[in-house]
């Protein structure tokens, strides 16, 4: 019977463990990589590959991503007239663009400043409502539609909407 108990104790621990992940309850991934296994950000990493950012937002940081999805990209294209390679290949244009989607620091949803000019990497600002809308430097609006994908070294929220800064 002791034994029996040993057992099942050891089988317990085991069950327990693993269920904990080994003890590592913090994300495993970098914002690109975390960007990389989620299918709904597959332009992004595009667009990060093409400007040439990947080594940057893979770095220490931290870094708060505004995360725009392939949906996002999509309604840009259109609005813009442009290919997807078109604006691939325009790298100025899209360090411009994709730097103005990134704040230094990791900032939670629970702490992202309300009505409040935010000051993104790309140096101009943009401010977000109490309900989770930012408003770009053109006046445009995206919805924040998910937040706290945390990173090993920032957080990710994604948008609906590409935001952009001043021309």
């Amino acid at each position: 019977m002791l034994a029996w108990i040993r057992r099942l104790a050891a089988l317990t621990s085991i069950a327990f463990l693993a269920a904990c992940g080994g003890g590592n309850d913090g994300p495993d991934l970098n914002v690109v990589e975390s960007a990389q296994a989620d299918s709904r950000f597959s332009i992004l990493v595009e667009a990060v590959s093409a400007a040439g950012l990947g080594p940057t937002l893979s770095g220490p940081g931290p870094f708060t991503v505004f995360a725009p999805t392939n949906t996002a990209f999509a309604a840009l294209l259109s609005e813009l007239g442009v290919t997807k390679d078109q604006l691939l290949a325009d790298r100025a244009l899209l360090t411009q663009v994709l730097t103005y989607h990134v704040v230094p620091g990791r900032v939670l949803s629970s702490q992202v400043p309300v009505g409040v000019p935010i000051t993104t990497v790309q140096g101009q600002t943009f401010t977000v409502s109490p309900t989770l809308a930012i408003t770009d430097q053109r006046g445009r609006t995206a919805r924040i539609i998910e937040t706290d994908l945390l990173a090993t070294n920032g957080v990710i929220h994604a948008i609906d909407r590409v935001i952009l800064p001043r021309p």
